[in-house]
């Protein structure tokens, strides 16, 4: 799924977003197919979802500002608001955002811990720090968020650069896609690194979801 080019809002049929105990999910884009599939497998229809664009991350500064211009705009259509972010890269201060708004978010580091589980995340924290990380989203989207914006396509002479210092690249699965597999392998071999593959699953994802619910 490419990044979404503004923030877009998904609703279900037939149920406005307007209402008693609505429940906003205000995510990041990399996330809108993985949030998408636990609302409808535990048909959430008390939950809309709104997204930012995934290419934010590139720039995590510019993430605080645009998720609190985000709350502003859809707070008065509903009764709560959920940041589906962990801190990605911000240094906290998304955390103090949410905090001075009053919305939770999930506390994680980033994406890659709460999709593993962020203790156990942690806890494998010291052994994996040479370790390069693929979700399911970062699987389809290896070229446009890894290679083009290093320009690695133009001058692969960079990979040392930027990875020389990686062991091994682990691909997060959400799904159990063998196409999504293929890729996140085939990242690998292009950037030189052993390839491991854990099924994560939503990790704390959904158990957050389930707990807005």
């Amino acid at each position: 799924m490419m990044p979404l080019p503004d923030t877009a809002t998904l609703t279900h049929e037939g149920v406005p977003p307007e209402g008693r105990g609505r429940v906003l999910i205000l995510a990041c884009g990399a996330l809108a197919r993985e949030i998408t599939a636990l609302i409808r497998l535990n048909d959430l229809r008390h939950m809309d979802l709104a997204c930012l664009p995934a290419i934010l991350h590139n720039h995590p500064e510019r993430i605080p500002p645009a998720v609190a211009e985000a709350i502003a705009t859809h707070r008065e259509r509903y009764d709560r608001i959920f940041v589906a972010y962990a801190d990605c890269g911000t240094g906290g201060a998304l955390g103090r955002v949410c905090e001075d708004l009053g919305v939770e978010m999930i506390p994680a580091p980033h994406c890659y811990a709460f999709f593993e589980g962020t203790d156990a995340f942690v806890a494998r924290a010291e052994d994996e720090f040479t370790a390069f990380y693929l979700t399911d989203f970062l699987a389809r989207q290896f070229d446009a968020f890894v290679i083009r914006p290093l320009g690695l396509d133009r001058h692969p002479e960079l990979r040392d650069s930027y990875f020389g210092h990686y062991t091994k690249l682990v691909y997060q699965a959400q799904t159990d896609d063998p196409d999504l597999t293929a890729r996140a392998e085939a990242a690998a071999r292009t950037l030189g690194l052993a390839f491991e593959r854990r099924m994560t699953g939503y990790g704390d994802l959904g158990r957050a979801l389930a707990r807005q619910a």
